[in-house]
């Protein structure tokens, strides 16, 4: 299972608490656990956060939306990608 610091741990659970629209309307379909797939939301995985998390399958799901076109974070984007 993937893991991340205390630090990025603490941090995830703050973002569970402020989840972004498109993240919440995935989440309420995500938790009917579809294809009987169980997924974890904001997830640590070291230095990074997965949107969401299966464990069982090792999928990521991420939601990229417009935040992630400003500053230097396409940019981050493309290294946490790789």
């Amino acid at each position: 299972m993937l893991h991340g610091p205390k630090r990025t741990q603490a941090r995830a659970a703050g973002l569970r608490g402020s989840m972004t629209l498109p993240e919440v309307l995935l989440w309420r379909e995500l938790r009917k656990r579809p294809l009987g797939m169980k997924f974890r939301r904001q997830h640590p995985a070291g230095p990074y956060i997965l949107d969401f998390f299966c464990a069982a399958r090792k999928l990521a799901v991420e939601i990229d939306g417009e935040a992630h076109s400003r500053g230097n974070q396409p940019e981050h984007d493309q290294q946490r990608d790789a």
